[in-house]
């Protein structure tokens, strides 16, 4: 079992074993995430591990004294934003200097100013032997206008969260995150644009109180040790944004784009040696019909081959299964699970996948996942019959480019054949929350994007995102009754006997999206954060040649205490 084997290596390193560091993880959503990856692509830095990216605070401490070693390398603004990540990351540099204490305010200076200041400022931190403890506290308020097709369309939200972190013993990090908010305005839909969470907040779809409300949560234990040198493992539980697999859009493994789901994570890393294995609880779609309610499992494992300065290669698989309780088998992390569930009477959805990702040049980075659903390389021959549910994805990220000083560009291309990511029982679909596991565009679909980022200073930045968006939909009469599954639609899987055994690319109702996103952010002091987004959408019905528009813009203030 795996809970036992994880149990019986981490009890046996424990007793002997004297580490100190920061190991809880640092939230995806965390900008130091982008300055890494820019720092890896520059080489300055090796590989940050995308197809597995949560870091702890240590290992970003570690990576930004890699940074700081090679600071006559970076440009102003990144030295900029290097500083401003050491107060954040190093515990060892601060001082009533540069941090300030929302609970413990220096004596003798005006509190008034210090909560304005370019100062890194936390409710309350704490830290004594091995032992850390901080309380964040932040929210954000915003306001949204549809521009097309109906400008009297608008929303507003506010949300209010507090964060619980530290470590123990040096060894034990833990997290407790609660986030609650409020949607108003005649038009709720946009909020789903603005905050995603809200897709799959239970109060924000049962709508049944005065004020239409979300809420969110999530908090684990980690136990972490470095038995060797060059050599970590790691056990994980909780509940934790999680994403596997590489791509720069969306992964088409585990995208994180759904809600964050209960787990159990195992991480262990030697050398060019990088292993996770992966259970995890979730819940189906949003159903009013309470009987209808279920929870679904996933487990995936994860072998990647690290090879500095040169590249990635990674093997990945996963199961999604239901109408039972945790499936022991899927719980052993040296297993391969094809074979497990067919052992355990082909119930289960099954996933495999390879993908690589490059390091040998300096400012440019290339990456590829090919994906395969169910079927294991037996219809591969025949590119259009509808169980060769396969998908791939490649791109490119460069940095610098024409020697551009902090201007990153991002361009990749995905195509996900028909009937990817169904299965034969709806329970089993490869969601959670009726939202795809892997890559947002779903079956029969393909996506060109695109993503400029330029930083003008350490805290302005500018952003410029484009999608191009081909998919084939399933064609209904106008009673809504199913005339042809074209594997377009990821709950309704291919029918034997009823579908046509092959599955044409783009088949059905042929829709393209031309999506562009601007997002201009500033922090004029530090832990006051404005954004503002403009979102535009233009979609064309190929098969009826009609043409809609769909654009709304938003100002968000976001508060980081």
């Amino acid at each position: 079992m795996k809970i036992l084997l994880i149990s019986i290596i981490t009890f046996i390193f424990f007793s002997f074993l004297n580490l100190s560091a920061q190991v809880e993880y640092v939230p995806l959503d965390n900008p130091v995430y982008s300055f890494l990856k820019n720092m890896s692509v520059k080489k300055i830095i090796n590989n940050i591990n995308d197809d597995n990216p949560n870091l702890s605070r240590q290992e970003i401490t570690n990576l930004l004294n890699i940074v700081e070693s090679k600071k006559n390398q970076l440009s102003n603004v990144e030295k900029s934003m290097l500083d401003d990540y050491h107060i954040e990351f190093i515990e060892d540099e601060y001082s009533r200097k540069n941090t300030f204490v929302f609970t413990r305010p220096p004596e003798g200076e005006n509190y008034i100013h210090n909560m304005f200041s370019d100062k890194k400022k936390y409710f309350y931190t704490t830290k004594k032997d091995e032992n850390t403890f901080t309380m964040e506290t932040f929210g954000s308020t915003n306001g949204t206008t549809e521009i097309k097709p109906d400008r009297k369309q608008f929303n507003s939200m506010i949300d209010m969260a507090w964060r619980l972190r530290g470590t123990l013993f040096g060894h034990l990090g833990y997290s407790m995150l609660v986030d609650f908010g409020f949607s108003g305005g005649n038009n709720h839909d946009l909020a789903s644009y603005v905050n995603p969470i809200v897709k799959t907040s239970f109060k924000f779809n049962e709508n049944i109180e005065n004020i239409r409300s979300f809420d969110y949560t999530n908090g684990y234990i980690k136990y972490y040790t470095e038995p060797a040198k060059d050599m970590n493992l790691s056990i994980q539980l909780g509940r934790e944004k999680t994403t596997f697999g590489f791509g720069y859009s969306n992964s088409l493994f585990f995208s994180g784009n759904n809600p964050d789901m209960d787990f159990i994570k195992f991480n262990f890393n030697y050398g060019v040696f990088h292993f996770s294995s992966f259970t995890a609880s979730t819940v189906g779609e949003y159903n009013v019909d309470y009987s209808k309610r279920y929870t679904k499992y996933l487990a995936a494992n994860s072998l990647k081959l690290s090879f500095d300065n040169l590249f990635d290669f990674g093997i990945y698989e996963g199961i999604v299964y239901a109408d039972r309780g945790i499936e022991l088998g899927y719980m052993t992390p040296f297993a391969f699970y094809k074979y497990l569930e067919m052992s355990l009477q082909d119930r289960d959805n099954g996933v495999l996948g390879v993908e690589f990702q490059t390091h040998c040049f300096k400012g440019i980075e290339f990456q590829g996942t090919f994906f395969l659903d169910e079927d294991i390389l037996n219809n591969l021959s025949d590119l259009q019959k509808s169980s060769n549910k396969t998908a791939y994805q490649i791109g490119t990220y460069i940095y610098e480019p024409f020697n551009i000083q902090n201007l990153s560009l991002v361009l990749e291309y995905t195509k996900i054949r028909p009937y990817v990511y169904s299965h034969i029982r709806e329970h089993t679909t490869y969601t959670a929350y009726g939202l795809p596991l892997g890559h947002i565009i779903g079956p029969n679909s393909d996506q060109f994007y695109a993503k400029l980022g330029y930083y003008f200073t350490g805290r302005v930045a500018m952003f410029i995102e484009y999608q191009h968006i081909r998919s084939g939909k399933n064609i209904y009469d106008n009673s809504g009754n199913l005339l042809k599954n074209v594997g377009g639609d990821i709950n309704i899987p291919f029918r034997i006997g009823v579908d046509n055994d092959n599955a044409y690319f783009l088949d059905g109702i042929r829709i393209n999206d031309d999506i562009f996103k601007f997002n201009f952010r500033i922090e004029p002091a530090r832990g006051y954060i404005f954004n503002f987004v403009y979102y535009y959408d233009i979609t064309k019905n190929k098969t009826t040649n009609t043409l809609s528009d769909f654009s709304f813009a938003y100002l968000k203030l976001t508060v980081d205490y």
